[in-house]
């Protein structure tokens, strides 16, 4: 791993080495280890997590050496640079039409992708859930038995390599066409609502005590959040603007698989 970090490094500094069949071969192999689960764009080290920019300058030096080609999957036709992920039944992934992963992608055994799409650099995790029309973002890492629902969108973050990519952390269960980008951070168990965006702007507050409580860029583990607004003044005048509202954390009592609703009924909200 050491030569092909030192070959891509070189090779993202100096475009000219990308004419060179060693550095065109390291690039792709970098794809194939992410393909195949060998390498990750980011890691948890205990409560903190590495990222990895040598992985994501790989990538991005991959659309550089590809030409279009055009790919076929059964009835399905394609004209890309990278082609679809293959051998999904050896690894005991399950992808529905027209669901797709795209090569350079990791899912773990027992992910399930329904017609959602996984892009280039993703880890999901076993267990997870891809619903109908979400989207999981380039080097989007998402744990093992999360619940990413309908219409949930995962953005992608590929540049600058040294940025963080979106993190769903084990167990987390995102509501149907909620929005989590800019290397947001959600940690383990938390519930996010339908319709919630997070950003690496968003004002994340904790109104579960006597007085409210900021985050931003990450959702504190086992947290209830849905969607918010708040007053601020404009030269124009006092309008509401978005953020996102921490009602209380996940009974330990409250099954890991529960529904949005059934978390949400524990603090008497609807949505």
């Amino acid at each position: 791993m050491e030569r092909l970090r030192a070959e891509i490094e070189a090779a993202f500094r100096d475009r000219s080495r990308l004419a060179g069949d060693s550095t065109r071969a390291a690039i792709r192999q970098v794809v194939e280890h992410l393909d195949r689960g060998e390498l990750r764009v980011a890691e948890p080290e205990g409560d903190a997590w590495t990222v990895h920019p040598w992985v994501k300058e790989a990538i991005l030096l991959y659309f550089a050496v590809s030409e279009m080609t055009e790919h076929e999957v059964g009835p399905l036709a394609f004209h890309d640079k990278i082609p679809v992920k293959t051998r999904l039944a050896e690894q005991g992934v399950r992808v529905v039409p027209p669901g797709t992963v795209r090569y350079g992608a990791f899912l773990e055994r027992g992910a399930i992708v329904m017609p959602g799409y996984v892009n280039i650099g993703a880890w999901v995790g076993a267990g997870t859930m891809v619903d109908t029309w979400a989207t999981v973002g380039s080097c989007a890492q998402i744990g093992r038995g999360v619940h990413l629902s309908g219409g949930v969108g995962i953005g992608g973050v590929l540049e600058p390599p040294g940025a963080t990519p979106v993190i769903i952390e084990d167990g987390a269960f995102i509501g149907s066409r909620a929005i989590v980008v800019e290397g947001v951070r959600v940690e383990r168990e938390a519930v996010v609502g339908a319709g919630v965006v997070l950003t690496a702007s968003t004002p994340i507050v904790d109104v579960s005590g006597a007085e409210p409580v900021e985050h931003r860029g990450r959702v504190p583990a086992r947290s209830v959040v849905i969607a918010g607004m708040r007053p601020k003044r404009f030269p124009a005048g006092d309008f509401l603007v978005p953020c996102a509202l921490i009602l209380g954390q996940r009974k330990e009592s409250t099954d890991r698989k529960t529904s949005l609703e059934g978390a949400l009924r524990d603090f008497g909200v609807s949505v």
